[in-house]
C-alpha cells in the first residue's frame, strides 16, 4: 500500500487540490509545511493528528515544515459562531518560545515563525502587494466567511486569510515549499494561498486537508471545547492521558487507533477484530494508550501510567509516591486533614460531611474509605499510618466522591 493508499485508508485525507497529489505524495521529496498559531503554550490531542500526519510523510520521504504563527497569532484565525479573543504580544511570544521547544522535542521538525517575514510589512505595501490579488467576493465565497457574516466579522479576522495566504507565499518563494497540508477547517485558506502564489509566480502550489479529529457526538478535541488534552506532560500526566484513552468511546477506538499511530493496516485489522469479540478486554484502548503515550513521552512514561492506574483505586495505593498521587488526581477537590482525629471528626473539620451524624452514617453503611480501606469503627483514629509520604491521603465518600486530603501544610 502506497502513502496515498495508507492516508485514503486511515481516514486522513478531506480536500485535495489537485488530482496530482496522489503523485506527489507517493512520489516524495516534497517540501510542505503545517501550521498552527500559539494560542497556547502547548499542542493538545487536537493538534496530534495533524502534527502526526506531518511525521507520516517524513517517513516516506517528504521534507515538513512547521510554521507558528507569531504574527497570525496576534489576529486569531475567525471562529465559526463567534469573535476569537485576542491575546497579548507578551502571550504570543511566550507561546512561540513554548511551541518552539515542545516541536523540536517530540517531532523535530524544521521551525519557522511567520512573524520574521511580517514585521517589516508596512500598511500601504500590505495593500499594494498582496490585498490587490484578493477580491471581496472570492473571500466573502469562503465557508469560514460566509458562516460568520450573520453574526459579523471584523476587518482583522476578515483580513486573516490574506496573512496565511502570504506565508505560504513566503514559504514557496523562500523554501521550495509547494504544499500545505491541514485540518479541514483551513480549506480556505489553503485554496487563498494557492491562488495568490498562482498570481504572483505563476507556478502551481498544492494543498490537502484532513479530517478534524473528534469524538462520537462530533465535538473537537480542542482547548475551546474546554476538555483538551495536553501534550505538554505537566499540564497532563501521562496518567491522565492513559485514562483519556482507556474511557475512549468503543465506537471510535478504531478510528484513532488509525489516525494517531503508527501501526499498520494488518496490525490494526487484528486489533479490530479482537475488539469486536471481546471490547470488555480494552485491547484497542490500551494499545492507543501505549503508541500515543511512547511516542510523545517514551515507554518509561507509559509502564508509569499503567502502574498508577492499577494501583491507584486499590488498597496497594501506598505504593506510591505523593507526587504520583497529586499529579494523577488533579482534578479531585483537595482537603486539608488534621492527623489524630477519629474519623467522624476528621471527615466533620475536612468538611467532607456536614455533620457527626452524617460522618457516623457514612461510616456505619461502609460508605468511607482512606486509601480504598473502608472504615467503619467510629473511634478509628485518622493518623500517620494513613498517609502516603505523610502528605496526603485519598479519601472516599460514596461511591464517586473523592478527595484528595493533604496533611498539615502540605
Amino acid at each position: 500500500m502506497n502513502l496515498y493508499e495508507d492516508l485514503k485508508w486511515r481516514g486522513l485525507l478531506k480536500d485535495i487540490s489537485s488530482p496530482k497529489i496522489e503523485e506527489l505524495l507517493n512520489k516524495g521529496g516534497v517540501t510542505f509545511y503545517i501550521g498552527t498559531d500559539p494560542t497556547g503554550d502547548s499542542l493538545h490531542i487536537g493538534h496530534f493528528s495533524s502534527f502526526l500526519i506531518a511525521s507520516r510523510l517524513k517517513r516516506a520521504g517528504h521534507n515538513p515544515i512547521l510554521l507558528i504563527g507569531g504574527a497570525t497569532g496576534q489576529i486569531g484565525d475567525p471562529k465559526p459562531t463567534a469573535e476569537r479573543a485576542m491575546i497579548t504580544k507578551e502571550e504570543v511570544a511566550h507561546n512561540v518560545e513554548a511551541l518552539t521547544k515542545q516541536v523540536k522535542r517530540i517531532f523535530g521538525f524544521e521551525i519557522v515563525n511567520n512573524w520574521d517575514w511580517s514585521k517589516d510589512i508596512n500598511f500601504i505595501d500590505y495593500l499594494r502587494d498582496y490585498g490587490k490579488y484578493f477580491s471581496i467576493n472570492y473571500m466573502l465565497d469562503k465557508d469560514i466567511i460566509k458562516r460568520r457574516l450573520d453574526a459579523g466579522i471584523t476587518y482583522t479576522k476578515f483580513s486573516y486569510m490574506i496573512m496565511q495566504s502570504l506565508d505560504f507565499l513566503w514559504l514557496y518563494q523562500n523554501k521550495g515549499c509547494i504544499m500545505q497540508v491541514a485540518g479541514q477547517d483551513q480549506w480556505g485558506n489553503i485554496t487563498a494561498g494557492i491562488d495568490l502564489i498562482r498570481k504572483k509566480t505563476g507556478k502551481e502550489a498544492y494543498g490537502f486537508t484532513m479530517p478534524l479529529i473528534t469524538k462520537k457526538d462530533g465535538t473537537k478535541f480542542g482547548k475551546s471545547e474546554g476538555n483538551a488534552i495536553w501534550l505538554d506532560i505537566n499540564k497532563t500526566s501521562s496518567y491522565e492521558m492513559y485514562q483519556f484513552f482507556i474511557n475512549t468511546e468503543d465506537e471510535m477506538v478504531i478510528d484513532y487507533l488509525k489516525k494517531l499511530t503508527f501501526l499498520s493496516k494488518e496490525e490494526i485489522e487484528e486489533i479490530a477484530a479482537i475488539h469486536k469479540e471481546k471490547p470488555e478486554r480494552r485491547i484497542a484502548h490500551k494499545k492507543l494508550a501505549e503508541e500515543v503515550i511512547t511516542f510523545l513521552h517514551g515507554h518509561a512514561e507509559y509502564e508509569k501510567a499503567v502502574r498508577i492506574s492499577e494501583l491507584l483505586f486499590s488498597e496497594r495505593v501506598t505504593e506510591l509516591t505523593s507526587d504520583e498521587v497529586i499529579s494523577s488526581l488533579k482534578g479531585v477537590p483537595r482537603v486539608e486533614v488534621s492527623l489524630g482525629k477519629t474519623i467522624v471528626d476528621a471527615l466533620v473539620d475536612s468538611k467532607i460531611v456536614s455533620s457527626k451524624r452524617e460522618a457516623r452514617e457514612f461510616a456505619m453503611a461502609g460508605a468511607i474509605s482512606i486509601n480504598n480501606k473502608k472504615i467503619t469503627d467510629l473511634d478509628y483514629v485518622v493518623d500517620k499510618k494513613d498517609t502516603i509520604d505523610n502528605k496526603v491521603m485519598i479519601i472516599k465518600r460514596g461511591k464517586k466522591n473523592y478527595y484528595l486530603g493533604m496533611v498539615g501544610g502540605n
